[in-house]
């Protein structure tokens, strides 16, 4: 019964928790840039996230949404490609 519940929490389209929770933690980011001209605003996003995510965070919120980023708001769609791969070690 266990494993029925998991599955149906991860269904297809949907982000796990954990991505889940750095999308929201990104829509966070933007909705404190969304006054910005759009330019800038991407750019500050991508920003903040580059100084203050850690490795791991920056490499899963990159990765996990590479097939479908359609759980991120427009603006963060957009600043995930500026994200920072993160550095090996």
């Amino acid at each position: 019964m266990t494993e029925i519940l998991a599955e149906a929490a991860h269904a297809p389209g949907q982000p796990s928790d954990q991505l889940a929770k750095l999308a929201r933690m990104a829509d966070q980011i933007a909705e404190f840039f969304q006054t910005y001209p759009e330019a800038e605003a991407v750019d500050a996003i991508a920003d903040h996230i580059n100084q203050f995510w850690t490795r791991r965070m920056r490499e899963d919120f990159r990765t996990g949404f590479q097939d479908d980023a359609s759980a991120l708001s427009p603006l963060v769609r957009q600043a995930r490609t500026k994200v920072r791969v993160a550095a090996a070690g």
